[in-house]
């Protein structure tokens, strides 16, 4: 199943911001910061992570919810509860 655009657009977009999440992580640690402060860091980074997987979920659920031929939504639905799941 192929991704609409927007749905691919923001799922890019969340995942750039948590790619530049990661390099400031880096940065915290080779720099020395504190314990605290790279784990609050790590935390934002993982919820960013999964905040684009459930979007992408999500955007496939729609498509499931809408496609034409029954038998598809039941084998494509059946995946994606599987990726959802994976996300948990």
């Amino acid at each position: 199943m192929q991704l609409d655009q927007d749905a691919v657009r923001i799922a890019v977009n969340r995942l750039r911001r948590a790619e530049g999440q990661i390099a400031g992580v880096i940065r915290m640690l080779e720099s020395g910061r504190e314990c605290e402060d790279v784990v609050t860091q790590l935390a934002a980074v993982s919820r960013a992570l999964d905040k684009a997987g459930f979007s992408i979920v999500a955007s496939g659920l729609r498509q499931c919810l809408t496609a034409d031929d029954a038998e598809q939504v039941e084998i494509d639905t059946a995946k994606l509860e599987k990726l959802f799941l994976s996300l948990a």
